[in-house]
């Protein structure tokens, strides 16, 4: 029967969340069940595309990204799929009315790491736009289950947050991406001479957008509402590690939060959640 292909393409989904990130798969447990399986898609079909860019060296990435956009269209044709992730993504597109933009969006900054990138304001907007922001648009399709009017009033507040997540991403990930990838995402930014002032200058930028994206976070659905505070509160926690350490510090390691950390801050955020302090 085709119910149990689509559990198992639900699960496969799950499962890939939970190999890649704690912090995410910690945050979608805290979402109310009957939307976890849609952003457990969300999140692996997303996934998926970042590893071929990131991950897949000694293949041809692009012939590899340019499949995964014609078996995406197929998939959201066709309503069907035979990769399990495709098919819990189609799935989810077509229960919650996705918008298709936003992945052609998200597929054109996958385009944009095939190749080293020299990023002015504008093409870093426009990466952050695809990459990031409109995951979490995404998302809130889900949380609003079809209410456009809340999908409105909230979509500046998770286009804000999609981009404070990514650019902390950023500053996680700088030795990564300079020194093995060859990305340099923030604009006008010489990695050579990549000091504590510059570093300092991005994080006013995240912390500006954090603090707006808190604002809307109180707003959501009470069915998304933790879960996406969860996430917030790991990422802000990450940032301020991130701020703690000077700039030539954070270009040699990747800066992390241990597990037990992160279920320390899981039962701290639940309680002011509980508390109505958040």
């Amino acid at each position: 029967m085709k119910k149990l292909f689509d559990e198992l393409s639900f699960q496969v989904s799950k499962a890939t969340t939970e190999k890649y990130s704690t912090s995410f798969s910690l945050g979608i447990l805290a979402l109310d069940n009957c939307i976890r399986p849609a952003v457990y898609a969300i999140y692996g079909y997303v996934r998926l595309a970042d590893e071929i860019v990131d991950s897949f060296h000694t293949y041809d990435k692009q012939k590899l990204l340019e499949r995964f956009k014609e078996q995406t269209h197929q998939a959201l044709d066709e309503k069907i799929s035979l990769n399990p992730i495709l098919q819990s993504f189609q799935e989810t597109v077509h229960r919650y009315d996705i918008d298709r933009a936003l992945i052609e969006q998200f597929l054109h900054s996958m385009e944009m790491d095939l190749n080293p990138t020299e990023y002015n304001t504008e093409k870093y907007k426009e990466y952050i736009l695809g990459s990031a922001e409109v995951v979490g648009l995404m998302c809130l399709q889900v949380f609003v289950d079809g209410d456009k009017s809340a999908y409105e009033t909230l979509k500046p507040y998770a286009m804000k947050l999609g981009s404070a997540f990514q650019k902390v991403n950023f500053l996680r990930d700088l030795k990564d991406d300079y020194q093995v990838l060859g990305r340099t995402y923030f604009p006008d930014v010489n990695m050579a001479v990549f000091d504590n002032a510059i570093k300092s200058t991005i994080e006013d930028d995240i912390h500006t957008e954090f603090r707006e994206a808190l604002v809307g976070i109180k707003k959501l659905p009470v069915s998304a509402r933790f879960g996406v505070y969860l996430a917030y509160k790991y990422y802000l926690s990450l940032f301020k590690k991130i701020k703690r350490l000077p700039a030539q510090r954070i270009m040699s390691e990747r800066v992390r939060i241990p597990n037990g950390q992160k279920m320390s801050l899981m039962m701290q955020s639940y309680v002011a959640y509980k508390m109505a302090i958040m």
